[in-house]
Parts: C-alpha cells; structure tokens; sequence
C-alpha cells in the first residue's frame, strides 16, 4: 500500500511517498523539501509536492507536526499555517490519515529501522532491548523526547514534552548559565540549554566568565564556527552543550526506567564525533548510586536521513497495518 508521508516542521515541510506492508515501512521514496515561507498553507503546501511527484497522490496519510496534536486547531510555534485536523480528509483529499505529533514519529522511526542505522555512542554496544522502554530525544529548534515501549513483539510510541523539565546544573559554569537565564526566564527548562539556539546562552556565559566582550551573535555562526573550529570560544560552547545532553539524557532515562537511549535530530547527527570526545558518556552515567546500571544502557545515534517522515509512515503503517 502507498501513502504520503509528510513532515511539517517550523522551517521546512518534507514530503516523500512511502510504501508499507505488515504495519511496517517497506520503502520511502525521495523526499522533496519545500519551505514553509514559500506556501500560505499546508494544502497548498501538499499541492506543490503532488504536481512535483507528477502523478495522482496516494489517498492515505501519515502527517508528522511540530507540535502537539491537541484541540480542533493546531497552531504551530514557529510556523504560521493553522491546521485543522477535522478538514485534512477534504482539504487533501485523503481517506484516512495518521496525525502524530513530530518526536512521536521520530519514535516510530526508532522502533522500525534497522541496527544498520543505528551508531554507538556510549555504554556496552549491544542491539537495543527487545522487550522494555527505550528512551528517544533529540536537540533541534527545542529538543524533543519521547519513549519507545516494547512489550510481546510489538511496541507503542509515548509522546511527552520532557524538554520542558527544569535544568539542573552540576557545576559553577551552569549556574552560571542558569543565572543568565534567569534573566529572561523565571523557569529555565533544559532545551533552553539542550537545543540550537540554547548555544547562544552558553557562548555568552563563557565570554562572560573570560571577561571578554560579549558580542550578539546568533546560534547558526556559533554553531557553524565551533564545528568547523575556527573559534575556541565557540568550541568551547559546543563542549558544554554536549556534557549538559549527556546529563539530561541520563536524567530522562532515569525517569523512564529505560534501557536503551537514542539521540535523534539533524543536530544530533551534526555533532556525533563531538559527542564521542566530550564527556557525554561520564555525564550520562554520573547518576550516585545509580551509576552502574546507567554504565549498563546501550547509548545510539539514529542516522537514518529522513527519521520524521519514516516515522510518519511507520505511524500509520502501525495505526492501519
């Protein structure tokens, strides 16, 4: 059976045409890329896509959106389409259709691709648990988390907004940061610090505590000059980022009771080798008198290159078989 798998996110909105078969993805097509600035909609938005895929559109959907999927209007943060769920079916032309909040589709991705697709970070490098939660999360615009339940063969996707839990510092560097903060926000949640534009904090904390000039800058340089490592400062950054992921993915594990963890996001993907050499693994780990049984999770990276629109396929592939 095909479908049209869809991915609306705040910038771009990626669709691609997946085949699936035994409540599994099959094959996903190429995916076409199209920005959300350029369409007053997302119908308008998914007609471009049918004239470029040149042929009528499957009648089936699975539709990943950044956003929580609550109430008879969805209103996305960092897009300005509103989406109606009650019209998708006239307004697409669609029969049925899955609609999934975009981390829950990452989960579904997850649960459905291969070990091939999956890279060591830290802890034993054995397959993820067969039976039992896997924790997901991943830092982008925000950082999205949700959890992978598998019971008996099959599995269910648990959608929550752990990125809005409170940070916890661990040392005088993030109390420092959480200070800065502060000023802004009178609740610091951890993708203020565990996303894209949370460098921008970090960055500025550390030129602060060197007593250099604390220029305005956005989070695209700083993340461009500390990968390429043209600039120490930012650099510097990128390490705290990566110790503050590690902590917070440790602490969601923790939450969870799982016993596997994956780092999902184009970010993630970005900073994998810095990921490896930052401390990421002793900060997942450093949880008191639970340190063993975290130094006992397998730790990875999906790599796959579309994990929002497999997921959204997987998604329905799962709701409708």
């Amino acid at each position: 059976m095909e479908i049209v798998a869809a991915d609306i996110g705040g910038t771009n909105a990626r669709f691609a045409i997946a085949e699936i078969a035994d409540r599994r993805v099959i094959r996903l097509g190429e995916a076409v890329t199209l920005k959300v600035a350029e369409f007053a909609s997302f119908q308008t938005a998914w007609a471009a896509f049918g004239e470029r895929a040149g042929r009528p559109l499957p009648s089936a959907a699975g539709i990943a959106i950044a956003s929580p999927i609550d109430g008879d209007v969805i209103r996305m943060t960092n897009n300005p389409w509103i989406i109606r769920p009650s019209l998708i079916p006239e307004r697409l032309g669609v029969d049925t259709h899955v609609l999934i909040n975009d981390f829950g589709a990452v989960g579904h991705a997850v649960a459905q691709v291969g070990e091939d697709q999956l890279v060591h970070l830290c802890g034993p490098d054995i397959p993820l648990p067969a039976e039992g939660m896997t924790t997901v999360c991943g830092p982008g615009t925000g950082l999205g988390v949700a959890a992978v339940l598998k019971q008996d063969g099959v599995y269910r996707v648990i959608e929550t907004e752990g990125g809005h839990m409170d940070f916890a510092p661990l040392d005088t560097i993030e109390d420092a940061i959480m200070k800065r903060l502060r000023r802004t926000y009178t609740r610091v949640s951890v993708e203020r610090i565990c996303s894209g534009p949370g460098i921008v904090a970090i960055y500025e904390t550390l030129a602060q505590l060197e007593g250099r000039p604390v220029a305005s800058r956005d989070d695209r340089t700083i993340w461009k000059e500390a990968l390429e490592g043209t600039d120490p400062l930012a650099l510097a950054a990128l390490d705290r980022f990566c110790l503050a992921l590690g902590a917070v993915a440790g602490d969601l594990a923790l939450a969870h009771g799982a016993h596997g963890v994956v780092i999902a996001g184009g970010l993630g993907l970005r900073v994998k080798d810095k990921l490896l050499r930052s401390g990421f693994d002793q900060r997942f780990a450093a949880k008191g008198r639970f340190q063993s049984r975290m130094a006992a999770i397998p730790v990875k990276l999906i790599t796959h290159p579309q994990p929002g629109l497999f997921g959204a396929a997987a998604a329905f592939a799962q709701a409708h078989g």
